[in-house]
C-alpha cells in the first residue's frame, strides 16, 4: 500500500484520472481517434497532486496549462484555459470518491 491506499484501488483510480485527461483535457485533440495512451505520462503526476499533495484545483489547472503550452509546446488557443479549469474541477471532484477506498 502507498500512503494507506490499496494498490489495486490506486490503479483503478489512476485509470479514472487517465479517462478524465483524455475526455476533458485532451489539448492536442486525439480523443476519439483510438489513441488513449497519449497522456499516460501525466497520470501519475496528476494523481499524486490530487491525493498525496492535496493540490488545489487552481494549481492543478495551472499544471495542466503549463504542461500543454510548455512541455507539449502547444500554442495557447481559445478555450485551452477553460478546458484546463474544467478538467481540474472534475479531477478534484473525484477526490472524495478516491479517499473512500
Amino acid at each position: 500500500m502507498s500512503n494507506g491506499r490499496n494498490k489495486y484501488q490506486s490503479r483503478e483510480n489512476r485509470q479514472r484520472v487517465r479517462f478524465i485527461l483524455n475526455k476533458h483535457w485532451d489539448p492536442i485533440g486525439v480523443a476519439g481517434s483510438g489513441i488513449d495512451d497519449e497522456y499516460d505520462s501525466y497520470v501519475g503526476t496528476v494523481y499524486t497532486m490530487l491525493m498525496d499533495r492535496r493540490t488545489s484545483e487552481n494549481a492543478i489547472r495551472d499544471y495542466l496549462y503549463r504542461t500543454a503550452t510548455q512541455d507539449m509546446g502547444i500554442t495557447p488557443y481559445e478555450g485551452l484555459n477553460h478546458r484546463c479549469a474544467e478538467t481540474a474541477a472534475v479531477l478534484v471532484g473525484l477526490r472524495p470518491q478516491f479517499e473512500t477506498h
